[in-house]
């Protein structure tokens, strides 16, 4: 079950500014992968010293009641009100300090505040003096982290996919599409569908997805961290075709791994390869030298272990 427990002011971690949707579409457009946000100067593009005139002093709560600001991660821009001649807000300065000061010229602007996935826009008008101005995210925090039983998993091991459901489709909306596990996440208040795959250890090359996949439906609550574990039940099999129980595994096999109802999970060539399955019952078939060879094995969670096909064995009926 997931803990939730206060979202504090210092939310730490890095997020992506995501942020179509708000009318700014140049200046805001934005894919919907999570990934580091970029330090960005302050201000940008800002108008002649001379004809600034005013100074705006700007903060982010998560929520209303909260009585400190939110100390990192922000993303601030701010925009003419106005539209200019090719039809778009133009952009007058940003920060991604957590309560950036600003010098403006007199006139009225458009200030966004981008937390991860969450944001608050709220309308200005700069005239000579000293604005201080503080924006709602209405935000909250995830936190996912992995386990292989009730052993914490290698954040390597598995990744986690975000989405939006609703009634009739739980992956209507993907928001987030490789969200890291273990580093908090802004996001609107709302009910998010998570999955977790987990990974292949990558011994015999890359990171891959396993067939254990997990999901559950999350609720994240403005001003609140919602921690939670997914629990995954799987473990690692080596196989190999050998003459005899024991013996040294032959070369230059093709090992294909079937449910007991004839889908294919893996495909993989060698001597020994390992790979890591959900529990529950397989097939495994190997084939070396024109010749066809069978076993059964069951995976166990957390419990890694060789499954040897023998090539004595009799080999299966020909498919017709």
């Amino acid at each position: 079950m997931p803990v939730l427990s206060p979202l504090p002011a210092r939310l730490a971690g890095t997020f992506l500014c995501a942020l179509a949707g708000l009318g700014f579409a140049q200046a805001l457009a934005a894919d919907n992968q999570y990934s580091p946000s970029p330090r960005l100067p302050l201000p940008l593009n800002m108008a002649p010293s001379e004809t600034a005139r005013g100074v705006v002093h700007l903060a982010a709560q998560f929520t209303v009641s909260d009585k400190e600001p939110v100390r990192q991660g922000l993303i601030w821009r701010v925009f003419e009100e106005d539209l200019g001649p090719d039809g778009n807000h133009k952009l007058v300065a940003q920060s991604s300090d957590a309560t950036p000061t600003l010098p403006l010229p007199d006139g009225n602007f458009v200030v966004h505040a981008a937390l991860g996935l969450a944001g608050a826009t709220k309308r200005i008008t700069v005239n000579g003096t000293l604005l201080n101005e503080t924006l709602i995210l209405n935000a909250g925090g995830l936190k996912i982290t992995g386990a292989l039983g009730d052993t914490p998993i290698n954040p390597a091991r598995f990744s986690i996919s975000i989405y939006v459901p609703e009634p009739v489709n739980p992956e209507a909306k993907l928001v987030i599409a490789n969200a890291k596990p273990g580093e908090l996440i802004g996001l609107p208040e709302g009910n998010y569908h998570i999955v977790s795959t987990l990974l292949d250890a990558g011994a015999n090359g890359p990171p891959s997805p396993t067939n254990s996949v997990i999901s559950t439906d999350l609720r994240v609550q403005a001003g609140k961290l919602t921690d939670a574990t997914l629990r995954h039940r799987a473990a690692t099999v080596t196989l190999k075709l050998v003459n005899s129980p024991g013996a040294e595994a032959l070369a230059n096999t093709a090992f294909t791994i079937l449910t007991p109802g004839g889908d294919v999970i893996r495909e993989m060539i060698g001597a020994f390869p390992s790979v890591t399955l959900a529990e529950g019952e397989y097939v495994a078939i190997a084939r070396h030298d024109g010749k066809t060879f069978q076993a059964t094995f069951k995976v166990t969670c957390a419990l890694d272990r060789d499954v040897e096909v023998l090539a004595s064995e009799t080999p299966p009926p020909a498919s017709p």
